[in-house]
């Protein structure tokens, strides 16, 4: 599977779903090339350059964020932090 927007909840949809692979753009030639003539039977290796565990945290409450339905207060209720901190997260671009 490639993808536009690689999340941790779409990429484990996609595994369940019965996906080989996963991969977020943008992806080099490289890493497409190897996806589509990797053995099945052959086990996968996580990626070099994986996401980081602030990028993780990022992902996590943007999911949390948009099941709420974009609720601010809900969603600090839900990940039991402080309204005004959770904006300030927002606020902010995706750490790498």
């Amino acid at each position: 599977m490639l993808t536009g927007y690689g999340t941790i909840s779409t990429a484990a949809a996609a595994i369940k779903a019965g996906a080989m692979d996963y991969l977020a753009k943008p992806a080099n030639v490289e890493d497409v090339e190897t996806a589509l003539l990797a053995d099945p039977t052959k086990k996968v290796y996580p990626p070099k350059d994986s996401m980081s565990a602030d990028r993780i945290k990022w992902e996590h409450i943007h999911r949390v964020f948009e099941l709420c339905n974009r609720n601010v207060s809900e969603t600090a209720r839900r990940l039991k932090m402080h309204r005004r901190t959770l904006q300030r997260i927002l606020s902010k671009r995706s750490p790498r």
